[in-house]
Parts: C-alpha cells; sequence; structure tokens
C-alpha cells in the first residue's frame, strides 16, 4: 500500500479532491479533523493552554480556538510547541487508521506537510493548487473573515507555488479546469505505481 500525501494552501481545495479520490474508491485521513477532535478531551486542552496561555481556556475547560489563532501567529515559539504536541498525535492515529486500509494507496490530506518535512513518510506527494486572490476569495466567503484577519493563516503556510514544485503531482483547482479529469490521471499513475510496487515485492 502507497502513502499518498494531500497538501495544499488554506482555501485550496483539498477537501474537494480528497473527494474525488473517495469517489474512486480511496480513503483519506485528514489531519485537520483528527486534530480538532483532540480539543473534545479536557486534558488535552489544558496542555494546550500550558504552551500557549491560560488565557485561552474557557469556563467549561475547553479552548478557544480564535484565542490560540491570534497568540501562536504572534508568537512562532508557542506555534512550534503547539505542532509538537498534536503531530505525533495525528501520525499515531494515521498509522492506526492505515493499517485497517485495504486499497492500493491512501491519502493523507494535511495542509502543512511540506512545512513540518511530512513528505519524507510518504511514497508520493500531491499538491492542490489555486492562486491567493482566488483562495482569499473562497476563505471570505467561507469563513465571513476579512483579508486582514485571513493573513496570518496564509503567511504561516508555505507559499503554494513552492508546494506545487515539490510535489509528485499537482491538480489545477480553479473554475473552468476539469478536477475530475486531473483526478483520474493521477488515479491511474498511483494504482500503476502501487502495482509496480507490489510486482517487486513478489519477486522478492
Amino acid at each position: 500500500m502507497l502513502y499518498v500525501g494531500l497538501t495544499g494552501g488554506i482555501g485550496s481545495g483539498k477537501t474537494t479532491v480528497a473527494e474525488e479520490f473517495e469517489r474512486l474508491g480511496i480513503p483519506c485521513f485528514v489531519a485537520d479533523k483528527a486534530g480538532a477532535d483532540y480539543y473534545e478531551d479536557l486534558q488535552f486542552c489544558q496542555q494546550v493552554a500550558a504552551i500557549v496561555g491560560p488565557h485561552v481556556l474557557k469556563p467549561d475547560g475547553h479552548v478557544s480556538k480564535r484565542a490560540i489563532a491570534d497568540t501562536i501567529f504572534a508568537d512562532p515559539v508557542k506555534l512550534q510547541a503547539l505542532n509538537a504536541l498534536v503531530h505525533p498525535r495525528v501520525l499515531h492515529d494515521f498509522r492506526q487508521w492505515a493499517a485497517r486500509q485495504t486499497a492500493p494507496y491512501i491519502l493523507f490530506e494535511c495542509a502543512i506537510l511540506f512545512e513540518y518535512h511530512l513528505e519524507d513518510r510518504m511514497d508520493a506527494v500531491i499538491a492542490v493548487y489555486t492562486s491567493l486572490q482566488e483562495r482569499l476569495q473562497r476563505l471570505q466567503l467561507r469563513d465571513h473573515a476579512t483579508v486582514a484577519q485571513l493573513q496570518p493563516f496564509v503567511e504561516a503556510q508555505m507559499a503554494a507555488e513552492e508546494k506545487m514544485r515539490r510535489a509528485d503531482y499537482v491538480v489545477l483547482n480553479y473554475e473552468g479546469n476539469p478536477r475530475a479529469r486531473q483526478v483520474c490521471h493521477i488515479h491511474q499513475q498511483l494504482l500503476a505505481k502501487a502495482a509496480a510496487l507490489n510486482d517487486h515485492a513478489d519477486r522478492l
């Protein structure tokens, strides 16, 4: 089984691309969703507060994600420390999830795959590319946010053009470009790569 990273800048449409792969029978593990689930655990929230600051705790013991974002994007050290808390949990959960899958390859969707060198754990990487202008327009509509509010999230990530350069495959996810056709083409290449890997293993 191949491990294939799926990445792209915030607002690039990674989820819609992942859905295209899922329609072809390829399962996808979403790192952001796994990470979000951890914040339901009060003990985990206490660990986050110890890193970011007690001001992020709400009266019910959970944390304010807005307060976390406002703090960590102004403090790279705290951002790094928070990621060091979250990422090992995500990778552990991904490995457990992967062990239950039977597809020729599986997807690991992660916005900051390259930023934290997780591509080293993948057999291939797909980057979803959308121009910054279009991404900001999508995010303003989706999150009811201003460009100024979105800017720290964008700046915290590697430039989309650099992600595209480093990736093995690219999906150009903008209006008028047939996303499903691109996904199908990449899918066929990955199936061939998985088959070649299995054939090589059988010959050993």
